[in-house]
């Protein structure tokens, strides 16, 4: 069956898809598995889609969009999982902006209720030229593989106590410093549910390249992805020639998108320059900052988000935890030079020209 597509949301954009698609009326209920849906309802709010250039488009009741299947773990959003079996007619979600589909299992009250997206059947993909036989896509095709390049430049990592702590400012603020410092900024993406809104803001601060993994064809990551992932963006990114790679993880140091992984694997951690944590109040940074040190041997370098919003919070981190303290909204230019200070001797003298 052949159908016209209102949107396109972002977590499909390896395939480079038109607005008509081929449909087939089995699916294979996988992650991954692109599918075609038919929006039902109207929402004030949550209401928005992230199309594959990055831009929001509102959804109305009757638009017919082109997602993912995935699953999700979100405090301030949904949680939901792929289902056993999925079947044309059958009545799923839209989990989050980039367009992942599932089975709503939990919400946040603050978000409201997810849309409800009716199942048209599995986008159908023609690798071969001028072929009439469509195979099942799948966001992994045209996705990253990971080259064997070795990555020699430092990695900010960007950690955070939970969603929605301050990491994608923070990282927006260290990646400006940098690229006007000017050195090849590379930005990174590496765990959480697909969207592009983070990486396109490091893009807008002044990265030269950035990646996430749903470019390594992952809609949403987990325990058996994070570190996996995280390798094949270094090693694309180095391919680049970048001289700082500022990587940014989604979700919490205790969420379930695999920031455990990253954190404890022993090739990654050696590839820190430095370590930025983003909590959202005293006690989270109290916290963050113990638990990364006692579980993982982490050291963290600056505290940044919510709860250095002011004096109390800034001299309470200082003075009480012990880790310098800036603000990525009120101080921007002091976390940035901060970071490219403690950075500095690993960056050598490779400059943009």
């Amino acid at each position: 069956m052949k159908v016209f597509v209102d949107k396109v949301g972002s977590v499909t954009r390896n395939l480079g898809l038109g607005r008509t698609v081929h449909l087939a009326s089995e699916v294979k209920a996988e992650e991954g598995a692109v599918v075609a849906v038919r929006i039902h309802g109207e929402k004030s709010t949550y209401n928005q889609l992230e199309d594959v250039h990055g831009r929001l488009v509102t959804l109305h009741a009757g638009d017919i969009v082109v997602g993912a299947l995935g699953h999700r773990n979100a405090l301030h959003g949904y949680e939901g999982v792929v289902p056993a079996s999925v079947t044309v007619g059958e009545r799923l979600h839209v989990l989050n902006m980039g367009g992942v589909i599932g089975k709503c299992t939990s919400h946040n009250h603050g978000v409201g209720l997810p849309f409800e997206a009716e199942v048209l059947g599995q986008v159908l993909e023609f690798p071969e030229l001028m072929s009439r036989t469509g195979q099942p896509a799948h966001v992994s095709s045209g996705a990253l593989k990971g080259t064997s390049s070795p990555v020699k430049c430092p990695v900010v990592y960007v950690v955070g106590t939970c969603m929605n702590s301050g990491k994608t400012f923070a990282s927006a603020a260290m990646v400006r410093k940098l690229a006007q410092a000017g050195f090849r900024v590379g930005g990174a993406k590496l765990t959480g549910v697909s969207l592009m809104r983070d990486t396109l803001s490091m893009q807008d601060s002044g990265a030269d390249v950035v990646m996430d993994f749903t470019d390594a064809g992952i809609v949403c990551t987990g325990p058996r992805t994070g570190a996996r992932v995280a390798r094949v963006l270094f090693s694309e990114l180095a391919a680049e020639n970048v001289d700082v790679i500022v990587a940014e993880t989604g979700d919490g140091i205790m969420g379930e998108y695999g920031v455990q992984g990253i954190l404890a694997d022993p090739e990654l951690k050696s590839l820190a320059g430095a370590w930025v944590l983003c909590a959202n109040d005293p006690v989270g940074a109290s916290g963050g900052v113990r638990h990364l040190r006692e579980a993982y041997g982490i050291e963290v370098d600056v505290v940044a988000g919510p709860a250095t919003d002011n004096a109390v919070g800034v001299r309470f981190v200082e003075q009480v935890v012990g880790i310098p303290a800036r603000n990525a909204r009120a101080d921007a230019a002091a976390l940035g030079g901060l970071i490219l200070e403690k950075i500095a001797p690993k960056l050598g003298a490779g400059r943009k020209s």
